[in-house]
């Protein structure tokens, strides 16, 4: 199932406290990446807004997955998270009428 994840940063975290967290954020994405759970990460244009599709099984193993995260186990950001589905409307471009 394809999960989309938009960050969400904590009231009250400084760029300081995310500093000493980065390097491994980036080898952790890195990780879920390279294994496939990761398919896209993005940053939006107009902010510092990490925004990922993930390919899990359902939103329970999203949702674990995101807490092995340094920023989210340091308690710095949170996920929005939001399964998709593949979208139907195409069939109507071929049904009888």
């Amino acid at each position: 199932m394809k999960i989309l994840a938009i960050e969400k940063e904590m009231p009250g975290a400084s760029d300081d406290e995310f500093e000493p967290h980065l390097k491994a954020e980036a080898a952790r994405a890195w990780a879920l990446y390279q294994a496939g759970v990761i398919r896209e990460l993005y940053f939006r244009q107009d902010q510092s807004t990490a925004i990922l599709i993930l390919e899990c099984a359902d939103i329970e193993e999203a949702r674990e997955v995101l807490s092995t995260l340094p920023l989210v186990r340091e308690r710095l950001i949170t996920f929005e998270i939001i399964p998709l589905k593949s979208y139907p409307g195409f069939s109507r471009l071929f049904s009888e009428e």
